[in-house]
């Protein structure tokens, strides 16, 4: 058995716990009324509606470009496709979106922005933008414009495919400037992928079969019905002939509805808890329970740090009440990984092997079930945040060639909790299995942490 080094543990405790403390509480400095931040922590998360409440803000039609009767309810569930959109592709994954057909109109509540002070819901409902502008490029980059907005794009909608009973495609009409620009364009592509983009998100990048020299053309995937329906409200959302202005006079400010003091009592409650498990981990484990602790903070120092923005520039992610859900959920996911492995050299302990035969004993019979729990939690994390995300995040990117069958439905409370799912999920392999039995190997050089009793065997002259 490799036993590793003695300062090992020492050198990688200290770096969990600094890890942990700057996850916790950031860097920042002072120049005068300015706040300079160098490292991200609790504070720069951005909290959820319900936490720290937020603005509800009115979108209507510009009444400049558009006359209001000529609205129709489709247009209105478009705009409202592709705020959606907006909302979870920045982030901002605990917001309501819904349209009012009757007075034509579309009302979003979204929780505030890091670090508000001034509480001005004018100046914060303008993170949301204007209407998003539709583009086909060539390729799977948006860099060589095909086609852009509604000079090019007509309409889409879902229709039946004829060619996959049960299934569903996306009819696209283009004007006729975007047919002459598409026909030369598929043309030149055939076999060839044109992707779809809102802003700088991809909706889709179907493959060229043919040259489409009638501006009529059918984007196939395998879509249900309602799949093929939100890609093509997504796409006419883009092409829409108004843009949307915010009424001023219907901005609100949100309280928090479960109270001002809701994120504090959550804050003591999760210390307690925590101090509550450590004991629990220390007075059945001893020394494996002690290093499961240092585990366990640098697994939710992890998920926090993941939050925050505490690495580079990754920009805070929206913290919802589902989310906690998700970190509550890893949380217990890495205590349990704990439990098995110490239970197994306790095991292994009682049944006469000595502490090397032990340890290596135990990593070994608890490392199976720990891996298939956690690879299983690690796949249902990622189908959560694939089928309810934005198509252009991190793992949309990453896995969107084998993941096609999973259509972006944009439900950011469920994203959230896929998110923290998938973060804590990680951390428990990180640091509940590998680092965990790195620092206890370590512990186990020092002649004096050699004692059976510490690793969950028998004292002496018992």
């Amino acid at each position: 058995m490799k036993r590793g080094r003695r300062p090992t543990f020492f050198i990688l405790a200290v770096a969990i716990l600094t890890f942990t403390y700057f996850s916790l509480f950031g860097l920042s400095n002072y120049y005068g009324d300015n706040k300079i931040t160098y490292i991200k922590g609790v504070n720069d998360i951005r909290w959820g509606i319900d936490i720290r409440g937020g603005v509800e803000a009115v979108f209507m039609p510009d009444l400049e470009d558009t006359d209001l009767e000529d609205i129709t309810s489709a247009q209105i569930d478009q705009a409202t496709s592709i705020i959606n959109v907006r909302l979870v592709d920045n982030n901002i994954t605990d917001a309501e979106v819904y349209p009012d057909k009757t007075r034509k109109q579309i009302v979003v509540r979204f929780p505030w922005q890091v670090g508000e002070t001034d509480f001005d819901p004018a100046e914060a409902v303008k993170e949301l933008g204007a209407t998003a502008m539709l583009r086909f490029c060539e390729g799977t980059t948006n860099e060589k414009v095909v086609l852009q907005g509604s000079a090019d794009i007509g309409s889409a909608q879902a229709v039946p495919d004829p060619e996959n009973v049960g299934q569903y495609a996306v009819s696209l009409t283009l004007t006729s400037q975007g047919a002459a620009k598409f026909a030369e364009a598929t043309e030149r592509l055939v076999g060839q992928q044109i992707s779809i983009w809102m802003d700088d998100v991809m909706l889709s990048a179907p493959t060229v079969n043919q040259r489409i020299p009638d501006g009529q053309a059918e984007i196939t995937g395998n879509f249900t019905s309602e799949e093929a329906t939100d890609l093509a409200n997504q796409i006419n959302a883009g092409s829409l002939p108004f843009n949307l202005s915010v009424d001023n006079s219907k901005l609100k400010i949100i309280s928090p509805t479960m109270g001002e003091q809701a994120l504090d009592v959550m804050a003591m409650a999760a210390v307690i808890a925590f101090v509550a498990v450590c004991v629990v981990m220390l007075a059945l484990y001893r020394l494996p329970g002690f290093v499961a602790c240092i585990s366990l903070c640098g697994q939710m120092a992890l998920m926090l740090a993941c939050i925050s923005g505490f690495f580079g520039n990754f920009s805070s992610f929206t913290l919802t009440i589902p989310g906690i859900a998700g970190i509550i959920l890893s949380i217990g996911i890495g205590v349990d990984a704990n439990v098995i492995t110490a239970e197994r050299i306790r095991e292994e302990m009682r049944g006469g092997k000595t502490v090397d035969g032990a340890l290596e004993a135990g990593f070994s019979r608890g490392f199976t079930a720990i891996l298939d729990g956690n690879v299983t939690v690690i796949i249902v994390a990622i189908i959560l945040m694939t089928a309810f995300g934005p198509p252009n995040s991190f793992l949309g990117k990453l896995l969107g060639w084998i993941m096609f069958m999973f259509k972006s439905s944009i439900t950011g409370s469920i994203y959230s909790f896929g998110y923290t799912l998938l973060i804590g999920s990680i951390g428990t392999l990180i640091f509940g299995v590998g680092l965990s039995r790195v620092m206890l190997r370590s512990l186990s050089r020092f002649r004096r942490l050699r004692k059976p009793w510490l690793y969950g065997g028998v004292k002496d002259g018992e």
